[in-house]
Formats: C-alpha cells, structure tokens, sequence
C-alpha cells in the first residue's frame, strides 16, 4: 500500500449518501481525517461549484476559522455539489498543495479537480476521472463481523434470513403501497414455502403507508420490520452481516452497491421503466452477474462488489507521483 502524510478532509453538506462515500474513501485512504459538514451561504450557493469571488465568505463567519485558512491538509475529499465548492475553493487556495479529490460528476469540467470519482452509469470523461460501477462504501468482512457482533440475536433467527432494504420515491419511480404489496407478496410466499426470517429496513425516504404495508405482511414471520428509532438502534448492519440473500428496492444507487459488496445474492423488483441513469446501473450489475430479479431461484454466494480500497490506492499512487515529481 502506497504510504502517504498529513492530515484528509472529509467535506459533506450531511447528506446520510453523500457523508457514506466520502467517510468511506477518507477512512481507506489511510491518513487522519476530519469530517466537515459545510453548507453554503448565498450568491455562491447559486452558482456552485463554480467560484465567485470573496469565496471564503461563501462559510459563516463562525465555520471560517481553520478551514479556509492554512495550513491546508493533504487531501480534500468532497461528496455532493457543496462540497464540489470546497473541494475546488481549498485546491486553489493552497495553490495545487492540497490534493482535491471530488466523488460524483461535479457537472463541470473534472480538470478543476485532481482526482473526480464518478461511476460509470454517469458517463463522465476525463484523463483523471475514476470509474467505479458502484458507490464508494465501508463494507468488507470486517466491517460485516462487527456488525454480527453488535447483534449476535439476528444468529439466532431461522435461515434462509432475508435482509430487506426500502427506500423511497423519486421522479419515475414510485415506491407507494402498491409497490410494497408487490414487493412483499412474493417474500411471503417463499418464506411460507422455504422458512426462515425477514429483516425489513426502512429509511428516511420510506412513506408511512410503505411501512404499514410492510407490517402487516411481514406479521408473524420471524424477524422484524425497521422504519425509525422508535423500533430501537437501527439493525442495519447487523441485518447486513447476517443476510443469507438482501432484496433492495430499485430507487438508491448506495443501497444497492452496498448490498451487492455483501457477497450474498441481491435481488430487486422493478414495476416500471427506470429512468436512463438508474437503467444504465441496474444493466451494469445485471451484467456484472451481481444482480437478480425477485422471482430468480439464486441460491450460490457471488463476489462481492468491493471498489473503495482499490480507488483509495489509486488516489494514493497518483499523490505520490506528483509529490516524486516535485522533489
């Protein structure tokens, strides 16, 4: 592993995704980190990533000091359109001295950057743009081990344990009761056929009809159905590291990279055409073998689709040689 130093900013806008893929990348790269949650005041909020003059003013008066003010970090790793400001603000700022690294498509030209990191389906290209097919993420087996350890009561539940992960609504993809109907019946019928038990997760995003449809069907099978901290400390990676097979609801490119970095099978239901960019994902998993429709028999454990320790090293290598290439 390429070795580097100094200190990595993690900036965010507190996005639960957005704080995911950069703590994950900042965590592998290896260096002591920070996690800044920054908004963005208006003008610069208007027209970022773009840079307007008197950029540091775009940070309450309060947040300025020991963030637009040197000494810079090493590294600046940046998730969403907010932190793109950042991102590129610190990079000019420190006069090419911090590494700015932005994950997502910053929809501006990359070469603002160092490093972006945008997955495939986004179709962004550029000499130092990443390509990984998923969202950079902190699962691996040992991450998965904690998890069975923080809640050794899902061991005890009847295999096959099905991990269920339900997101929420977005343009063109409805996910109402109807949907969660659909979704539960064939679970049902398979746990009534198959045994075992279902974990079923909510999320922010996840309409109160979804969750009480979900309830009422899920009834009597052992497990239990998730929706807030009401149901207790949320499960979710117990859930994750006791899955014998995870159903992810088609809505959420990090709900499904994550499900597919477990290892087990990953299935999905999808009612209606998806929009381009989530067809683009769902056909590159699909392809990958890594994911499977609802009613597929799979029963055989896949590779595990694990990119953030493989994109942190590239990042790594890349800071290195620029460093060599300055001494």
């Amino acid at each position: 592993m390429t070795r580097l130093h100094g200190e990595c900013w993690a900036v965010t806008d507190g996005r639960a995704g957005n704080d995911r893929q950069a703590l994950a990348l900042a965590e592998a790269l290896g260096l002591p980190f920070r996690h800044l949650v920054l908004g963005l005041r208006a003008p610069w909020s208007w027209f970022a990533p773009r840079l307007l003059p008197g950029g540091r003013l775009a940070l309450p008066a309060a947040q300025r000091r020991g963030i637009v003010v040197p000494p810079w970090p090493a590294v600046i790793v940046g998730c969403g359109r907010a932190a793109a400001y950042y991102t590129r603000l610190v990079r000019e700022l420190s006069e090419g001295g911090t590494h700015a690294v932005q994950i997502l498509d910053p929809r501006l030209d990359p070469a603002h950057w160092d490093t972006v990191i945008a997955p495939r389906h986004d179709g962004l290209v550029g000499p130092n743009v990443l390509h990984p097919l998923g969202s950079l993420n902190p699962i691996d087996n040992a991450w998965l081990a904690e998890g069975r350890e923080v809640c050794p009561a899902f061991g005890d539940l009847p295999q096959p344990r099905v991990a269920v992960l339900v997101g929420g609504p977005r343009k063109g993809m409805p996910i109402d009761a109807a949907y969660a109907q659909a979704l539960a019946a064939p679970l049902v019928a398979r746990q009534w056929r198959d045994g075992g038990s279902i974990i079923a997760l909510a999320s922010r995003r996840t309409p109160p009809a979804v969750v009480a449809v979900l309830r009422e069907r899920f009834a009597g099978i052992p497990g239990m159905v998730w929706s807030n901290e009401e149901d207790g400390i949320n499960p979710y990676p117990a859930a994750m590291g006791w899955a014998d097979r995870l159903v992810v609801t088609p809505d959420s490119i990090n709900m499904l990279s994550e499900a597919c970095a477990v290892g087990c099978p990953v299935q999905t239901l999808v009612r209606a055409a998806l929009p381009d960019k989530f067809a683009r994902f769902h056909r590159a998993l699909r392809e990958a073998g890594l994911l499977h429709d609802l009613d597929d028999e799979i029963s055989a454990r896949q590779t595990p689709l694990r990119e953030t320790r493989a994109i942190a090293e590239t990042v790594r290598q890349r800071i290195a040689a620029r460093t060599a290439s300055y001494a």
